[in-house]
């Protein structure tokens, strides 16, 4: 290691100390000289001790830094511990902090320097986020956790165990494939349905329905349509959060195919994107133009868990039978087995369909085609369900925007 070299690692071990004492410095800004065990100049300094120690254990020897850290640790931690006697504080939260910026030190000097500087940034991350998170903890429910939890286990306990081989006669069902992809998608979903949740009803209904649009814009369309007949002539503006859900839904396919088929991804990915672009303008011309279409007050849309075992199951199940389906249909009747079998799973879901296409074995485009017709049959189905639940006047607002996206999406194709 030469000098340039060392000089900047023990920069960076300096800089990590820092930034996260910058952050414990603010929190105790209001606290008199001398009443806090460390602060910003503190943790700045054990940033550095924690360099330094590792420059003295480049040889190889450890025992310095463990020595080291255990010092640090007992006497940072008997100050602390002074210091929660005298404020009736059991927070161990600045001893932690504490403990990972004099580790982090020593990992930009013995270690990946950029692995320490960017576990110094999620540090203090994490303790400038107290209240939010805090406040994220209080709006979610212990059904919500418990789903987490139960999914999390199942996931890496049995998801293991699961054979990671055919199990039928057309190669099709792979358990294990099948079961991570379940969880996959379930884990996209839940992640919107959380943030839907955390941005509670203050946020308002057209930002819940964008949040929507990622674990659930048919459920979106169906509740804001039934809405739209009882609160007469604000149909615009609900037409608009139908849209907003339908256009996060285009991007939504885009992610979800590249986390599966990174090729099949940026061949759907300007399609989607322009048709989303096109729909997001008339969602702006519906409902954040209309000021007179917000409502006196934002009801709550009641959505599933997308997390809950029996949903994830479901889910599973109709991803076997497509899987099953899609195989069977592009032996007898090739690429229009495949087209048909688009616009039936198109009328309910598209993931499944669009996981399915993701693993097909032909080049493309033929699975970006399939993917495009789901999302096709999936839009125009939205607005006639729209139209049927919530009346004329939203169903063709609805059908008009959706239209618009999707010729938008299909010149952007045709253009490739």
């Amino acid at each position: 290691m030469d000098s340039l070299d060392l000089a900047l690692r023990l920069g960076t071990a300096l800089a990590i100390g820092f930034l996260i004492g910058l952050e414990r410095g603010w929190r105790e800004r209001k606290g008199r000289e001398g009443s806090r065990t460390a602060g910003l100049r503190t943790f700045t300094l054990l940033g550095l001790a924690g360099g330094l120690v590792g420059v003295l254990s480049t040889s190889g020897d450890r025992i310095l830094a463990a020595v080291s850290f255990a010092v640090v640790s007992i006497t940072l931690g008997a100050y602390m511990w002074r210091e929660g006697e005298r404020e009736k504080d059991l927070s161990a939260t600045g001893l932690v902090a504490a403990m990972i910026t004099f580790l982090l030190g020593m990992l930009a000097v013995l270690g990946d320097l950029k692995i320490a500087a960017a576990a110094g940034v999620v540090t203090a991350v994490l303790l400038a986020g107290k209240e939010t998170l805090h406040g994220w903890l209080e709006r979610l429910r212990w059904p919500e956790l418990r789903s987490v939890l139960q999914l999390a286990a199942m996931t890496f306990i049995a998801l293991p165990l699961l054979p990671n081989a055919p199990i039928d006669p057309w190669g099709a069902i792979v358990p294990w494939q099948l079961w991570l992809m379940t969880v996959l998608i379930a884990a996209v979903s839940f992640a919107g349905y959380v943030a839907s949740r955390l941005a509670g009803a203050r946020s308002g209904l057209l930002i819940t329905a964008l949040l929507a649009g990622i674990f659930a814009s048919t459920a979106a369309t169906l509740s804001l349509a039934r809405l739209s007949r009882q609160a007469q002539g604000q149909e615009r503006f609900l037409a608009g959060c139908i849209l907003a859900a339908a256009t996060v839904m285009m991007l939504r396919v885009i992610v979800v195919c590249g986390l599966i088929n990174l090729p099949l991804a940026r061949a759907i990915a300007l399609p989607l994107i322009s048709g989303a672009i096109a729909m997001g303008i008339v969602t702006f011309v519906l409902a954040w133009q209309d000021r007179n279409g917000q409502l006196a007050s934002t009801p709550q849309l009641n959505f599933t868990n997308p997390f809950e075992l029996p949903e994830v199951l479901r889910f599973g199940l109709l991803l076997a039978a497509v899987s099953v389906a899609s195989v069977v249909a592009r032996q007898y009747y090739g690429a229009a087995g495949l087209y048909s079998l688009a616009v039936l799973s198109g009328l309910a879901d598209v993931d499944a369909m669009t996981l399915t296409a993701a693993r097909l074995p032909d080049a493309l485009p033929l699975p970006a085609e399939v993917v495009l017709i789901t999302v096709t049959v999936n839009q125009i189905a939205k607005a006639i369900y729209a139209w049927l639940a919530g009346g004329r006047a939203i169903g063709k607002l609805t059908l008009a925007g959706m239209i618009a996206g999707l010729a938008a999406a299909a010149v952007a194709w045709f253009l490739m």
